[in-house]
């Protein structure tokens, strides 16, 4: 997992630059793990040790040799169908398979017998392809849909959120955290966390890269390298965490990789999930699908923006062909996205590749999520199609974003959008009375000044009146953490925009 180094470098360098510019007031976040109440088979155990935050300063420095390589591209890889699905033992503190996860530890390297980081050095191919000859034929797609224009103006925006009492409730996936997944599921270091309403009692929480044995953070190293998993909770009481039910696996207490990828840098290194939502009885998961980590400091390259869907909720699932926004010269919108269903429509709000680019906004009727010639694009004032398969979108939220999320707060009737602020060097919020906006200005959760390498910032569905929960990781313990923060309402009276 070493190609992330660049990417996540670049996030902290970008932050670390601006960090004693940053405007307005810092919410700070109070470290407060704490522990959810214990349910039999699920739930934390109360003997495990309290998880500290590691060090800035890597213990572990994974440095790729890049060296390049000519291929041949032979096209996408089938999906692994392979399910196992297990049950949990009744006592939390009992490790479901030590025979698996309990392996003795290595003995320590000379590097860390006196106390300096230990250097590894990995070979990288970047590979250079030719053509798939014979490409697989694609399924009869969607009838082109014609979309007409259609007004929409903005609205006035609201005023700025007001966040307060910030505070990290729980770690949720790694070693000592309330779900305790380096055992239960051989998941030793993962990253992002994102979540929606599968089903009315029912989250989903979708992960990124993710390594099992031989965990070494900063990053996702290691091995056992799954590029992305699911998780599903049904735990409201979210002051103590988010409590996995259960997770998608394939094989004794091992979480699946529910959308291959082909691990190839420069081809197809990563596919990483972007957000999620359930229509019916039909999950649906947007993605990107990554060429290369290495393209510059903070940045990555996506070869497309995708959506994926289940018809048996979540336990596999189908890149659909045509769903598919491509990565033209690498400046595309609609790489990064956050698909929100609200009445009859499904919003998608989009960023290009990496953190850097402004916030776009398309939508679609519920029935045609899967043909995007049936998106109308959001752009000065109107909704539009795409002209010549060419997709035009006026910025809603100026640049720089990064990992968007966005909800609809159905009880307020009130647009919340949570992304990384690079500039800021923070997750930030924002709210609106309309998806097009005017957004309100963006207001600081959690700052890098207390977590220095923090990304993510996915709101959690079941948020509530002044409790705003949502996931952030970081790049030097790569694991998900369930954060809190108070959002002291104004009365509800708009400004002018």
């Amino acid at each position: 997992m070493a190609k992330r180094l660049l990417a996540a470098a670049g996030a902290v360098i970008f932050g670390a630059g601006v960090l004693v510019g940053a405007d307005g007031p810092v919410a700070v976040a109070d470290p407060d793990p704490g522990a959810a109440p214990a349910v039999p088979g699920i739930g934390p155990c109360a003997s495990d040790a309290k998880p500290q935050h590691e060090s800035v300063i890597p213990k572990t420095v994974e440095m790729p040799v890049v060296y390049p390589v000519i291929t041949v591209d032979t096209g996408p890889l089938p999906e692994k169908t392979e399910r196992v699905r297990m049950e949990l033992p009744s006592d939390p503190c009992v490790n479901p398979c030590p025979d698996l996860t309990d392996t003795p530890a290595p003995p320590p390297s000379l590097a860390e017998q006196l106390g300096l980081p230990t250097l590894i050095l990995r070979p990288q191919p970047f590979n250079f392809a030719f053509p798939n000859p014979n490409p697989q034929p694609l399924p009869p797609g969607p009838d082109p849909a014609h979309p007409p224009i259609e007004a929409a103006a903005q609205v006035p925006a609201r005023p700025t959120p007001q966040v307060s009492d910030v505070r990290e409730v729980s770690k949720l996936t790694g070693a000592n955290s309330v779900n305790r997944t380096d055992k239960r599921w051989q998941v030793q270091g993962t990253d992002l966390g994102i979540m929606w309403q599968s089903a009315p009692d029912e989250i989903a929480i979708a992960f990124g890269d993710t390594v099992g044995r031989d965990f070494h953070p900063p990053g996702g190293m290691g091995e056992d390298w799954r590029s992305n998993l699911l998780a599903f909770s049904k735990n409201r009481d979210l002051a103590n965490g988010v409590v996995f039910d259960r997770m998608v696996t394939d094989d004794r207490c091992h979480a699946a990789e529910i959308l291959s990828s082909r691990k190839m840098d420069n081809i197809e290194i990563t596919t990483i999930p972007t957000s999620g939502f359930a229509l019916g009885d039909r999950q649906y998961m947007s993605y990107m699908s990554i060429r290369t980590w290495n393209s510059g400091p903070g940045t990555w390259y996506t070869n497309y923006g995708g959506i994926a869907y289940s018809d048996d909720h979540g336990e596999h699932w189908t890149k659909d062909p045509y769903a598919k926004w491509e990565n033209i010269f690498g400046l595309s919108n609609f790489q990064v996205t956050s698909m929100v269903p609200q009445g009859d429509w499904v919003y998608m709000f989009g960023i290009p590749n990496s953190r850097l680019g402004g916030v776009g906004l398309a939508r679609v009727p519920k029935e045609q999520v899967l043909n995007p010639t049936a998106y109308q694009y959001w752009n000065s004032g109107a909704w539009l199609p795409a002209e010549n398969g060419l997709v035009t979108a006026t910025p809603i939220v100026d640049a720089p974003a990064g990992e968007l999320s966005v909800r609809y707060d159905e009880n307020r009737k009130v647009w919340q959008m949570s992304y990384l602020d690079t500039a800021k060097a923070a997750l930030v919020v924002r709210e609106s009375d309309s998806p097009q906006g005017v957004w309100s200005d963006s207001a600081v959760t959690v700052s890098a000044l207390q977590f220095p390498e923090l990304y993510g910032g996915f709101i959690h569905p079941w948020s509530t009146g002044n409790d705003l929960y949502f996931t952030m990781s970081t790049w030097s313990d790569y694991n998900v953490y369930l954060m809190h923060a108070t959002l002291d309402r104004l009365p509800e009276t708009s400004v002018p925009g």
